[in-house]
């Protein structure tokens, strides 16, 4: 069989069939037997068939090997995809078209693609997370990254790096804040250590170094422990703020109480006006750099222990100045004491040194604000007791005028004091409401106080009966002088029937009896004139021992008196 083949013709047309040419002529040359010669074109054909099947399980595991890769690509295109978490402008080529390696080349650059879009992915993730990290340090206090961190490459989508984005925002407004409030306790405490004169620099360097670096406000620390101590300060200060500011106060109305005791002149004053110019002001009113200086309260409380030794070597004359107060007051109320064993007393007790000087004054303050007590609660009594002895004077005018038989004349002033007589009439018909009024007032004082109501001395009650018994004695010689006219009125009228003459109008018929009325008027008034008034200054009047004179013919006087009194 392999001889017939070797004698086929067409296998002169391939390389292997003139070999197989060449090797038939050689065997015919040798003469070798068919049996040798089928033996070895079986070897050949062995052989052949050995190397084809090498050559094809090459290709089979090329094959393979070209598959896997295939798949290997197609499931980190899915990966890479997944990752991203989106549909990529990369195209993707078909799976199902072209060859193998078709579908290699096809593949490979959208692999390459989506890997640089994975890597700039990863670079976005990382500088976020590295920002949010060095936020995150910021705000625990940490001085450096405490920890590395690594990007999760199995979700690299938009939302996702959105989401630490939204949390960067988050962070970033919250370091905003938080640098803000740094920025305003430092601020405050500028603004405090300026008023109190402390060293800014010292008191920022305790709470953290940064806050006195001048890098930047960005360099500042904005940790919890920074804010709560910044805040600790601040509260702190302001506390010393107000502890300094009560003792300026204290301190400066001590030096006004002590100026005002020794007539202290405004020019000694004026050395301490930045101490005495908060004296009513509030904690967030005292803002000048250095006004609560511990420098100043130093300065203050020298001023006040020497005024206050000044003040014991001149309590003799401050006491003697408060006592005179004291008796003014009195004055003022017209209460009646004893000023000049008072103010022997008061000597005698600051010569023998058994008393403290500073307890002697706290005394008399005490009785001046007692003494002023108690002539507010004689005030609406006094201004009545004025009223009434106001009109007691017109009513003495009154009578005068009345009297003056040529009031009516066409003399000089004379319609001015007719008007006055007119003001004067009004007046006097309110004086039994006025004295009612008072009667009533002060019975009522006395109940409350369970004491007499005095003036100058005397019983208002007492000067008060006295004046209504006068004035019903009054009443009744008015009365009796209108009988008698009557009388010699109806006499005259007899003679004149009797005789048909009258009397002469120059000599009355009857002129014994001398008119009382208003002699007894003017003598309460000079009683009342003895008693302290008070006039429109406040100060005391001079005492009067006479009755009012009798006005002249032509005496005109404004009246003073409210047309709406009592």
């Amino acid at each position: 069989m392999a001889v017939d083949d070797v004698h086929n013709p067409l296998l002169a047309e391939t390389p292997c069939g003139s070999l197989l040419l060449q090797l038939q002529k050689i065997w015919d040359e040798v003469g070798e037997s068919d049996e040798e010669r089928d033996k070895m074109l079986l070897q050949l054909e062995q052989e052949c068939l050995n190397v084809y099947k090498r050559k094809v399980d090459q290709a089979a595991k090329s094959k393979a090997h070209l598959l896997q890769a295939l798949a290997d690509a197609n499931r980190e295109v899915n990966a890479l995809l997944a990752a991203l978490g989106e549909k990529s402008s990369v195209n993707i080529p078909d799976k199902t078209s072209g060859t193998i390696k078709a579908c290699l080349a096809a593949i490979a650059p959208a692999l390459e693609q989506l890997w640089m879009q994975k890597e700039e992915r990863i670079k976005q993730f990382s500088d976020v997370q590295t920002q949010i990290q060095k936020i995150c340090v910021e705000i625990a206090g940490s001085d450096k990254l405490t920890q590395s961190f690594k990007v999760d490459e199995s979700d690299l989508s938009l939302k996702k790096l959105k989401e630490f984005h939204d949390h960067l925002q988050e962070l970033q407004k919250e370091k905003s804040q938080r640098l803000d409030k740094v920025l305003e306790c430092v601020n405050k405490l500028h603004d405090i250590c300026g008023v109190l004169g402390i060293d800014l620099y010292s008191t920022l360097k305790d709470v953290h170094p940064s806050l006195i670096d001048g890098i930047g406000a960005q360099s500042k620390s904005i940790s919890n422990d920074t804010l709560a101590r910044l805040t600790k300060s601040v509260v702190s200060l302001e506390e010393v703020k107000k502890q300094r500011l009560r003792k300026h106060q204290d301190l400066a109305a001590q030096l006004i109480a002590l100026w005002n005791l020794m007539d202290t002149s405004e020019e000694e004053r004026r050395l301490f006006d930045h101490l005495t110019c908060n004296i009513s002001s509030s904690v967030d009113d005292v803002t000048a750099p250095g006004a609560l200086a511990l420098y100043l309260i130093e300065q203050a409380e020298v001023e006040v222990e020497r005024l206050d030794q000044l003040k014991a070597s001149r309590m003799k004359e401050i006491a003697i100045k408060k006592q005179g107060d004291l008796e003014e007051i009195f004055a003022r109320a017209h209460i009646e004491i004893d000023m000049k064993a008072a103010r022997e007393k008061i000597v005698a007790m600051i010569e023998s040194g058994n008393v403290e000087p500073s307890e002697l004054l706290a005394d008399m303050d005490a009785q001046i604000a007692k003494a002023k007590e108690e002539a507010l609660s004689r005030k609406d009594i006094l201004d009545k007791v004025d009223k009434w002895m106001s009109a007691c004077e017109e009513e003495s005018w009154l009578e005068d005028y009345n009297r003056d038989e040529n009031r009516y004349n066409g003399s000089r002033g004379a319609h001015l004091n007719l008007k006055r007589a007119e003001k004067a009439r009004i007046l006097v018909s309110k004086i039994p409401g006025l004295v009612d009024t008072l009667v009533a007032k002060t019975r009522t004082w006395e109940e409350e106080h369970g004491m007499a109501f005095a003036y100058d001395g005397e019983p208002l009650l007492t000067m008060l009966d006295k004046y209504a018994v006068m004035r019903h004695d009054r009443e009744e010689e008015k009365r009796r002088m209108r009988d008698q006219k009557k009388f010699n009125e109806q006499l005259n009228a007899e003679q004149e029937a009797m005789y048909g003459t009258k009397p002469s109008p120059l000599r009355p018929v009857s002129s014994s009896k001398k008119v009382l009325g208003p002699r007894v008027n003017a003598a309460l008034n000079g009683g009342l004139n003895r008693r302290l008034s008070i006039n429109q200054s406040g100060s005391r009047s001079v005492k009067r021992d006479n009755p009012r004179p009798v006005a002249p013919l032509n005496y005109v006087a404004i009246s003073k008196m409210d047309p709406s009194f009592c």
